[in-house]
């Protein structure tokens, strides 16, 4: 990773100001229009279980800072007191309206908040929990110097993350050793390219991996 390519980009227009101006052009819009599947998401998940609507957790930020990440939630209540918290494809905690919600990406669409409240960015490093962000302390002293995002490089490449991790007898360790540290260098490699062009692309490429599957 080359420091001053990464450092350049931070330190230019578009890493400021330009890439805050680009979250809320998109992310605003973005909360009215698709309200109506926000409530349709709502009604459906109510039906199917109790349990709140949304499922929140603890994310690392910029500069190591802590945030509540919103989510649709996609599996049986209190899923995370009853198994770990990586999941696979066949977790028998996701519940049928989970299961299309985690197909088409649709359970991320509420960190369109996370997004306007600050957060996050549209396209960024995906943000991780603590546990695994202190496992690569390291290299997150370098990940955190910018926001998270909805979606970037790793997010496209491990479109079936569920599926890949379903092969691994233990799922955790299988993601420790192979998944995250591939992550990392695909956030790496965002931050080295990181401007409105990069950001333009990986948001219209990611539309098309979910219009795909």
């Amino acid at each position: 990773m080359s420091a001053k390519a990464t450092r350049d980009r931070l330190d230019g227009f578009y890493g400021k100001y330009g890439k805050r101006i680009f979250d809320l052009v998109l992310a605003i819009p973005s909360i009215v229009i698709l309200s109506p599947i926000f409530l349709l998401c709502a009604v459906l998940i109510k039906i199917e279980t109790s349990g709140p609507v949304f499922f929140t957790h603890e994310r690392i930020g910029r500069g190591w800072k802590p945030f509540r990440l919103y989510k649709f939630r996609t599996m049986v209540k209190d899923a995370s007191r009853i198994g770990p918290l990586i999941t696979s494809s066949s977790d028998p905690r996701i519940t049928r309206v989970g299961r299309i919600l985690r197909k088409f990406k649709i359970d991320e669409m509420p960190q369109i908040i996370n997004v306007i409240k600050g957060d996050m960015s549209v396209i960024g490093p995906r943000p991780e929990v603590r546990k695994y962000v202190e496992a690569f302390r390291d290299d997150y002293e370098d990940v955190l110097r910018i926001k998270p995002g909805m979606t970037d490089y790793a997010l496209i490449a491990f479109r079936n993350e569920e599926e890949i991790l379903s092969k691994f007898e233990n799922m955790e360790e299988g993601y420790l050793k192979e998944v995250f540290p591939k992550k990392i260098e695909l956030y790496k490699k965002y931050m080295e390219e990181m401007s409105l062009l990069t950001d333009v692309k990986i948001f219209f490429k990611t539309i098309l991996e979910i219009l795909r599957h």
